[in-house]
């Protein structure tokens, strides 16, 4: 039997939630709570996954091709369970953020962006801090606590869609399309569990959200981005921000394990990687940093022969950050230079930056600061 996540109880912690469990772990769970058979309890297990994963249900006793003596069975051992929403903010764009508590000291922050993608993406974090400690990043000034487990991935997903008011999954109106593993943490420093959360949110019978509308993005764990393909299929982006080594290892301080070369090679072989799922680059404009046009002209040349799509990013301020972000006068002509090159390299409108949930925003704290500092200093960034 596979390890089942118990971390997101509820206050009776006697009961099991079954919200965020693979489909093996429900059928492992379900022939070993009601003595089935392996046939059985798949059966089973397909029922629960369709209840819990298309149609959002909570209640066992609305779970109707399921016999009634077995739901009350169901309801007295387990619950499905969503994980608490701690604090829910509104942008004046629409941008949604969420405070999601995960267990006492335990939080992580998801940000919804609507008319992202086909409809609107959802970034979602794989751990609670991180270690990475990029420099214009405000989630690396918090300390890693621990990783997210695949389940509390995947009830990242499912608290926004019932926000959304978005089940069943998979309409033709639907409101999430994209997942971006862009939130707190470095993804491929969690792989096992990530990779456990894209199939659960990528079954056709469930969340159904197609991998090519699954991205992750990753500082350069070099050694795993091989497998982060061959296991999820997902696409690829890369947090590069620089052209040379002396400057991203400032900025992004992995580079002093994995330098820009190795980085380049793993991407050459990414699995999968094509002009019809190209690599996206992200770049972040930092003032008088790394926005000349000598370091787009470095870009055009670093990237060559990649299938490689480049999100030119307006660095989004944070209490005590050591950067400006660059006129849009100067990210204009960046961008100018690698278009014609022939390189996509769209400006990424900043979003949620009221609330602190633009890209490299998102920070937690084990004690919540009080609401009137929060206030406080999202004024000063207006």
């Amino acid at each position: 039997m596979t390890s089942l996540d118990l971390s997101l109880r509820p206050a009776d912690a006697a009961l099991c939630n079954l919200a965020g469990m693979t489909r093996a772990e429900l059928a492992a769970l379900m022939g070993e709570t009601f003595g089935l058979d392996e046939k059985k309890a798949r059966m089973r297990a397909t029922q629960l996954w369709r209840w819990i994963y298309h149609y959002g249900q909570t209640d066992f006793s609305a779970m109707t091709d399921i016999g009634k003596d077995m739901r009350g069975a169901l309801a007295e051992r387990f619950v499905v369970a969503r994980p608490d929403v701690a604090e829910r903010l509104v942008s004046v764009d629409g941008t949604r953020k969420y405070l999601i508590r995960l267990g006492p000291g335990i939080e992580v922050e998801c940000v919804y962006i609507p008319d992202v993608g086909r409809a609107g993406a959802l970034c979602v974090s794989s751990q609670v801090g991180c270690t990475l400690a990029c420099t214009f990043c405000h989630t690396g000034t918090q300390k890693l606590v621990r990783n997210l487990t695949a389940a509390e991935i995947v009830n990242q997903v499912m608290a926004v869609k019932d926000d959304l008011e978005e089940w069943p999954s998979g309409g033709d109106e639907r409101k999430l399309s994209n997942i971006v593993f862009m939130g707190m943490g470095e993804p491929l420093y969690n792989l096992d569990n990530v990779s456990e959360a894209i199939d659960v949110i990528s079954d056709n019978e469930g969340i159904s959200l197609s991998r090519r509308r699954i991205t992750v993005s990753t500082s350069g764990v070099v050694p795993e981005m091989r497998r982060l393909g061959e296991e999820t299929s997902a696409m690829l982006a890369i947090s590069l921000h620089a052209t040379n080594d002396a400057l991203r290892d400032e900025l992004v301080p992995i580079n002093r394990k994995y330098n820009i070369a190795e980085l380049m090679d793993a991407c050459r072989n990414y699995p999968g990687a094509a002009n019809a799922r190209r690599i996206t680059f992200e770049y972040v404009m930092l003032k008088g940093v790394n926005d000349s046009d000598a370091e787009a002209r470095a870009l055009v040349k670093l990237l060559k022969g990649l299938p490689a799509k480049i999100n030119l990013i307006p660095f989004n301020p944070w209490p005590g950050a050591p950067y400006e972000c660059s006129s849009w006068e100067r990210i204009e002509s960046f961008a100018e230079i690698l278009s014609r090159a022939g390189y996509a390299s769209p400006i990424r409108t900043p979003r949620g930056r009221d609330i602190f949930a633009a890209c490299g925003q998102l920070k937690s704290e084990s004690v919540k600061k009080k609401a009137s500092e929060a206030r406080r200093e999202r004024i000063t960034l207006r």
